[in-house]
């Protein structure tokens, strides 16, 4: 249950009235009122902070706080109560910070710093609070309250509530920019909820009140939330060539009732069909698989749009958009292969293969350089040595561009990192004109090109950022170690024995490709000298991750099994569909875990029993020396899937159900 507490101690509480309303009517009673239309389960006026505090600690659910000076749309509220980005999210404004009001600086949508010197915004009078960080909320309220102008005495000897916390220079703080400071004082994680498009400021008195009533009426509140469906910032390709249409399209499925998660299944089924296209081949069919491709692409930026639009969100909604991505993607790799070898090609499986495996170990890249970032906006700013090197200019130059939208720069930058789109829009265009084996290779060539572009800049960027963002999380989790990894004694250097197991898997590739060339065998000590590599990796399972470029650790552990399983297949001359379809099990459950540390969620119900990547290559390695590759591959394979598809269902059905004391799927 979501509780709203509309906070009176403000001075806007006493004097601010509703047009036609009563003189001295107040202000709160409006902001109760919008708060249930934004879907509040329960609303209170509290008097004061004591009050606020004694409502939270009775709360089990989220808490929405509001000061009694904001006039906005209901969608502002509505988006604060419904914000996806983190469970305690406040409101930023960009008026100009009038006297008791918080100032913020924000950083990847963190509010990092409150009335810093290099504010970024105004905290709008606004929060949602998650269950977790519940009790602070009410340790805040109740120092707060203590560090009222008329308590002096209670805040002597209570450094929370020190002046900066319970005043600013130009006066006594209100009492919900107190909470908000209290809170970003303590450490709480809090995302910023920033208002585009939409109207929302704090006011001071009537003729402030008037003018924001003014500008809320002129803004067309449906029309607006249409907009801002679309996101803010997106690439080249979505930005001009899908996202000017399809919100009419986002509309019209709202309308007719049609889910998010319907959206993304449709968005399948023409992924799925544009690779069967792929596949049979033929000018006609080819074309209409670019054409059901572009379609569906629209569709799975649809999804996210819908749900923006209705604020429908859900932690099964996030994780299934980011696993249909990729199998959508890599069927239609699979489409292709199959397409350019039934075409003539020996090695359009290959192709399909190494365009799967460098897209994941690219993803993973991307997923914990996000975390790194994060992490590092998270922390205080240190000024080393390096502030000035080449670290700090590559990461002064992004920030400039990034902030010149619309610039040729920007779009540039944007381009070259071959996002989703770009990759969708040249594959279709690719296939259309010219066939499958030429999208494989154009998809491989720019990936390669884009890998090589952002792992040197990211490398350059981390080493000068210095975070250990791996020493923040479950690296064991993250690592996909598995109980074989454990046993092991404990080495360190993660990193460097990452990239030899990669590297020997690589070369153990290599050498099989040779070897199956040459119509020979590959020798057993080559497998053997890869797996003992492998093991060797494994040993830094519990070694601390605490160096400024173990988040490249994941990515090289998926690198070094993806080959290693690629170089069983093909020393076993398995065959080239059954080692494509294996690796795609495995990066559905590695993309499992990394969607669920974007979403924090805990790690998948059965994820002991898919036996880590030490112990998967481990068995492959056996399967191979016995001469029973292919059967290793096809059973190791079935039996993931199985576990992944039970694991889902019990993650997303069963315990859900559970807690709810019903059965239900979601949705």
């Amino acid at each position: 249950m979501t509780l709203a507490i509309v906070l009176a101690a403000d001075p806007a509480a006493g004097h601010l009235t509703e047009p036609g309303r009563p003189a001295g009517e107040p202000l709160t009673e409006r902001l109760a009122a919008q708060w249930r239309r934004a879907g509040a389960d329960d609303v209170r006026i509290a008097a004061d902070l004591t009050e606020l505090a004694d409502l939270v600690a009775a709360a089990t659910g989220p808490v929405l706080v509001s000061g009694a000076d904001l006039v906005a749309h209901t969608a502002v509220l509505k988006h604060l109560a419904t914000s996806p980005v983190g469970p305690t999210v406040a409101l930023v404004l960009t008026d100009p910070p009038a006297p008791g009001q918080a100032t913020v600086r924000e950083e990847r949508g963190q509010v990092v710093e409150v009335d810093a010197v290099d504010a970024t915004g105004v905290f709008g009078g606004a929060l949602r609070v998650g269950a977790a960080d519940l009790p602070a909320l009410a340790d805040a309220a109740r120092r707060a309250a203590g560090a009222a102008p008329d308590a002096p005495d209670a805040r002597l000897n209570d450094p929370a509530s020190a002046p900066g916390v319970g005043e600013t220079d130009g006066g006594p703080r209100n009492a919900v920019d107190r909470l908000v400071a209290d809170l970003a004082a303590r450490g709480t994680l809090i995302f910023a909820q920033r208002v585009r498009l939409l109207v929302a400021h704090r006011v001071g008195d009537e003729a402030q009140r008037a003018a924001a009533e003014a500008a809320v009426s002129a803004v067309d509140e449906d029309r607006a939330e249409l907009k801002l469906s679309v996101k803010e910032r997106d690439d080249f390709f979505t930005t001009f060539f899908v996202s000017t249409w399809s919100p009419y399209v986002t509309k019209a499925a709202a309308r007719i009732g049609i889910g998010p998660t319907g959206v993304t299944m449709v968005s399948v089924a023409f992924a799925v069909a544009a690779a069967v296209l792929f596949g049979v081949g033929g000018r006609p069919a080819l074309v209409a698989g670019a054409v059901l491709l572009y379609l569906g692409f629209v569709l799975d930026c649809v999804d996210g749009q819908l749900a923006r639009y209705t604020r429908h969100f859900s932690a099964w909604g996030g994780w299934l958009d980011t696993m249909a991505d990729r199998f959508k993607e890599y069927v239609v790799y699979a489409g292709l292969g199959f397409g350019a070898t039934h075409a003539g090609f020996r090695y359009g499986w290959a192709l399909a293969l190494a365009a799967m495996t460098l897209q994941t170990v690219r993803h993973m890249t991307d997923t914990w350089y996000g975390a790194l970032h994060d992490e590092a906006a998270r922390r205080p700013k240190v000024v080393t040595a390096e502030a000035g090197g080449i670290g700090g200019k590559l990461n002064a130059a992004s920030t400039r561009v990034q902030a010149d939208t619309g610039s040729v720069s920007y779009w540039l930058k944007r381009t070259v990192v071959f996002p989703i789109g770009e990759r969708w829009a040249l594959i279709a265009i690719a296939a259309a004109l010219f066939g499958p084996l030429v999208a494989l290779v154009a998809v491989l060539v720019w990936g390669t090109l884009a890998f090589a572009y952002t792992g040197g800049l990211r490398t350059l960027r981390a080493r000068w950022m210095r975070v250990p963002v791996m020493a923040t999380v479950d690296a064991g989790l993250h690592r996909d170690d598995g109980l074989l990894a454990r046993t092991l004694p404990t080495t360190r250097r993660p990193l460097l024995l990452a990239v030899l197991g990669a590297l020997g898997a690589a070369g153990t590739l290599v050498w099989a490709l040779l070897a199956v060339h040459g119509g020979g065998d590959l020798p057993v000590f080559v497998p053997v000298l890869a797996l003992v590599l492998l093991l060797g990796a494994a040993q830094a399972s519990r070694a601390p991750h605490d160096g400024s470029l173990d988040w490249l650790v994941p990515a090289a552990l998926r690198a070094a099994e993806y080959l290693f399983a690629i170089a069983v297949g093909v020393a076993g001359r398995a065959p080239a569909w059954l080692i494509f379809g294996y690796v795609l099990v495995l990066t559905l459950h590695h993309y499992d875990l990394t969607a669920r540390l974007e979403k924090r969620q805990s790690a998948p119900p059965l994820h002991a029993a898919t036996l880590g990547w030490p112990g998967r290559s481990l068995l492959l390695a056996i399967g191979l020396i016995a001469g029973y590759a292919s059967i290793a591959l096809a059973t190791l394979g079935a039996y993931l899937l199985v576990v992944f598809v039970a694991s889902v269902v019990l993650a997303w059905v069963v315990l859900p159900a559970r807690a709810r004391g019903g059965v239900r799927s979601p949705g």
